[in-house]
């Protein structure tokens, strides 16, 4: 280990918050120093951010090959062609960034490397006794989001670690999975993240089975459904709850189905105005897409959303939505007014999905496929023509655990910070990386994928552990271990006592900082505190007494410790932190 001396390192800290920052994390990395903007979601990474990288970097790669990975650096480069023989050219969209080479040979800036890794491993692997194989690698990728913000949270140009695992069968692949799960939350619990592990949608990445791992905190952009009294969590998107079964009809007498007129009326609020029972649950909601060139109806309570990642992993195809014209030409009224109430009378071609909590759901409001007109009374299993029931709504706090069935799920904030994919065939299958398995025969290898966000990492840190002077870090990932202050550099003894107690600490492994600048005591702490080092020694008056002023950053308490037992003590709570 080594002590730095801030007057020769470039730690160019900021009063003022920039102007485009909208959460902590970025505020902070920005006046921190330890990243600078170069263009919309592409940053500079200054000597402090590297170091906090780079110590991120050395948790996951340690913890990637104690689980059995080996090392590797793919390309950026991937060429049109491989992309094509997977289908996802076209289905992975604008976020690739696309070019020509000067030979006019179309290329794509790797998002990710599934197509890359298994053209590789195909040409490399035949037999099934060279398996399990995992690879991973810790690189630069580039995503073009739409909306880059948050700083290095949400950008363009990011650093990820990716892992890739090959494997002669099912049983073998899982076992992997489940090894990486293992992996992953070692990583995060060596941190200090509080997280979740929740289930988690596919999407373009594809496979069967899939897992996120949440950083808790209240910036994140991800809604995460978790039980109150049992393990079980996942994304919003993925969550199935149960719904109660207490409705707003309950005790009511079922009433006949009736047409009625409602003028102007577009939106469940509309119709709220009109027939002020018409509350939003008791309203059926009446979404239509296309699903295989078909015109599809899909049905849920008025207060809920619909799941587009349900209905897609439901029908194992991509849903498209409809204009208005189609729509109409398809069920004879605009959006306002549908509703599937004699839907066969418009359209034979329309299939109707409909949520499971509409089941034996009465004296419900809905469209009557008719513009300017809805029906009341509705009684669903008697009213309402259905081809599939599934769930199409997105889960929303209050519903039941489909895990115990005792608990309710309680909605948290997450940063997604790692994600694991169970791929099966999907890549294997299309790019030929066969294998001769043990009775002789050839299968396409079983695969998993595994991404880390370590850019992301940092900026998760800092959102779910700061205060309002600065930066907070976990021990184990801090860009420095000790920050010594003397109050001023100019004194004999605090210079003296400064290089000694820097020399030490950094014999003993630790990471120092030493504030030799020729700057007011103010400007120290304040850098000190916005920087955000586990321990602070401040060497002032107290050195009058052989004494140094110990802080604690996460706590911001003090005290005074005698010089002879500043090492025992630093020990003493830096044990405590791990």
């Amino acid at each position: 280990m080594s002590e730095v001396y801030l007057s020769n390192y470039y730690l160019p800290t900021r009063k003022e918050d920039p102007a485009d920052a909208e959460v902590s994390s970025h505020r902070l990395m920005v006046r921190a120093g330890m990243i600078r903007k170069l263009s919309s979601g592409v940053y500079s990474m200054l000597p402090l951010g590297l170091r906090v990288q780079a110590r991120v970097n050395n948790i996951v790669r340690e913890e990637m090959n104690r689980a059995g990975g080996m090392e590797v650096r793919l390309p950026i480069m991937q060429p049109r062609s491989l992309w094509e023989q997977t289908g996802r050219w076209s289905v992975y969209g604008p976020e690739m960034m696309r070019f020509k080479d000067r030979k006019d040979a179309e290329y794509g800036l790797g998002p990710t490397h599934e197509e890359v890794i298994t053209d590789l491993i195909a040409d490399e692997v035949d037999s099934y006794r060279d398996c399990p194989l995992i690879f991973y690698q810790i690189a630069t990728k580039f995503r073009d989001e739409i909306r880059p913000r948050f700083g290095v949270m949400r950008s363009r140009e990011f650093e990820m670690k990716d892992a890739y695992s090959f494997h002669a069968d099912e049983d073998e692949a899982r076992e992997t999975y489940r090894k990486m799960e293992t992996a992953y939350r070692r990583i995060f619990d060596r941190i200090g993240f509080n997280y979740r592990q929740v289930e988690a949608a596919t999407g373009a990445i594809g496979g069967s089975l899939s897992h996120e791992f949440m950083v808790l905190a209240e910036t994140g952009e991800d809604a995460v459904l978790s039980c109150t009294d049992c393990d079980y969590a996942a994304n919003r998107e993925k969550a199935s709850g149960l719904v109660s079964e207490s409705h707003p009809e309950a005790g009511e007498d079922v009433k006949e189905l009736e047409e009625f007129p409602t003028p102007g009326v577009e939106t469940i609020e509309d119709l709220l105005e009109i027939d002020p029972e018409a509350s939003p649950e008791r309203q059926v909601k009446t979404m239509v897409y296309m699903i295989d060139g078909r015109p599809t109806a899909f049905l849920l309570p008025g207060d809920y959303d619909l799941n587009e990642t349900k209905i897609a992993e439901e029908s194992g195809v991509e849903i498209e939505g409809m204009s208005p014209g189609e729509i109409y030409d398809a069920f004879g009224a605009h959006p306002g007014s549908l509703g599937a109430v004699n839907l066969s009378e418009a359209s034979n071609e329309v299939q109707v999905w409909a949520d499971l909590a509409l089941k034996e759901r009465y004296n419900l409001y809905t469209g009557a496929n008719r513009d300017g007109y809805h029906y009341r009374g509705v009684k669903v299993e008697r009213d309402l023509e259905i081809d599939r029931w599934c769930q199409v709504r997105l889960s929303k706090p209050g519903e039941g655990c489909p895990h115990c069935e005792s608990g309710q799920l309680e909605e948290q904030r997450g940063i997604e910070v790692g994600h694991i994919f169970y791929l099966g065939d999907k890549y294997s299958s299309a790019l030929k990386a066969e294998i001769t398995t043990a009775t002789g025969s050839s299968q396409p290898m079983i695969m998993g994928c595994y991404g880390i966000g370590t850019s992301r990492i940092i900026a998760a840190a800092i959102e779910q552990s700061h205060d309002e002077q600065g930066i907070i870090w976990p021990q184990s990932i801090a860009p420095f271990d000790l920050y010594i202050l003397p109050i001023s550099w100019q004194d004999e003894r605090q210079r003296e006592v400064s290089e000694r107690l820097a020399e030490k600490f950094s014999n003993l492994g630790y990471e120092v900082l030493v504030d030799d600048r020729d700057v007011s005591a103010g400007v120290k702490f304040n850098d000190s505190e916005l920087i955000g080092i586990p321990y602070r020694l401040t060497l002032g008056r107290s050195l009058e007494n052989d004494e140094v002023e110990l802080l604690i950053r996460s706590t911001g308490e003090t005290e005074e410790v005698p010089l002879e037992d500043i090492v025992d003590r630093l020990k003493e709570l830096k044990a405590q932190g791990e």
